[in-house]
């Protein structure tokens, strides 16, 4: 009995070992991404969406998915919240394209997201921010090019959600908004970190090269599929991302991985579901596999001949 006890006490401390570094590491990205992003949707959120919306009186035409990105990238509202803006939108004219290009830049990057990846370094940051701004341009020239004339959306059911961020005192509406983030959050920021250490102890390196490393295709499309269940929170995935790259993870894989796990996101599926209806649900999930693939496939070669 001793001895079982002597190995699982070995383990704990080897794991507990392995968390608190990367706890150290990541903690404080962690807290300026909640500072930042419970800022930007408390005093800037409505600034942005009227943004947006001010938009449609402009003569952009095609281009005019390039702000939307922008401004869905600047948007710090979730999916279930994107959708009812997108939906007010909408009912006042506001062009298909441009509709798609806010979502789906909205649903892979913002604010606080962004905060969080710098922990992966610059590479990587920069990998991500590039590759979600030009997923959300491809998703609005397609639109452009195939339902132009049409609608995609179903926005039946959708109305604007009443603001949490009401009260009077400005401090107090801030700390709010930032203990929300912190209750949203936490938990699966602390079991991404366990993961990741669950991962150092007993992931012999190697594999994580065999499978995630090299400049492959097949590395790629395992990290864009394994994506779509790993994927429960941003900050969450960042520690196992962290890991993964200094295991020997390909950039093109990360970048595969950071596209199809918030697009796929079961909360996010969820929403999108009811707003598309199936046919043009299922439509979504070739796109974004097909994007983050090529992305991937196209990130590596930079990184091998750049």
């Amino acid at each position: 009995m001793s001895d079982v006890w002597n190995v699982l006490h070995r383990e704990f401390v080897y794991i507990w070992y392995y968390f608190d570094i990367q706890f150290r590491q990541i903690f404080w990205y962690w807290v300026l991404g909640m500072a930042i992003g419970s800022l930007i949707s408390v005093f800037a959120k409505d600034k942005i969406h009227g943004a947006f919306s001010r938009m449609q009186g402009k003569k952009l035409g095609l281009l005019g998915i390039i702000p939307a990105c922008l401004l869905g990238i600047a948007s710090p509202l979730c999916m279930y919240g994107t959708i009812p803006i997108a939906a007010s939108f909408r009912k006042h004219g506001m062009r298909e394209d441009w509709i798609a290009a806010f979502m789906m830049a909205s649903i892979l990057l913002n604010p606080q997201l962004i905060i969080y990846s710098a922990a992966l370094g610059v590479t990587a940051l920069t990998v991500r921010i590039v590759t979600c701004f030009l997923c959300g341009c491809a998703a609005g020239l397609l639109m452009f090019l195939f339902y132009r004339d049409k609608e995609f959306f179903n926005f039946d059911g959708f109305e604007e959600r009443a603001s949490h961020d009401t009260h009077p005192n400005l401090l107090i509406r801030y700390l709010l908004n930032l203990w929300r983030n912190v209750k949203a959050t936490g938990l699966y920021f602390l079991f991404g970190i366990l993961l990741s250490a669950l991962f150092q102890r007993y992931v012999p390196q190697d594999v994580m090269v065999d499978v995630f490393g090299g400049n492959e295709a097949w590395g790629v499309l395992m990290a864009a599929t394994i994506g779509v269940p790993l994927y429960a929170c941003g900050g969450g995935t960042i520690p196992l991302l962290q890991q993964w790259l200094l295991d020997g993870m390909s950039m093109g894989s990360a970048a595969a991985f950071m596209i199809t796990g918030p697009a796929t996101k079961i909360t996010n599926l969820g929403a999108l579901k009811i707003a598309m209806g199936w046919k043009r649900f299922l439509l979504y999930i070739v796109f974004v596999m097909a994007f983050a693939f090529v992305a991937g496939i196209i990130v590596n070669l930079v990184c091998q001949f750049g």
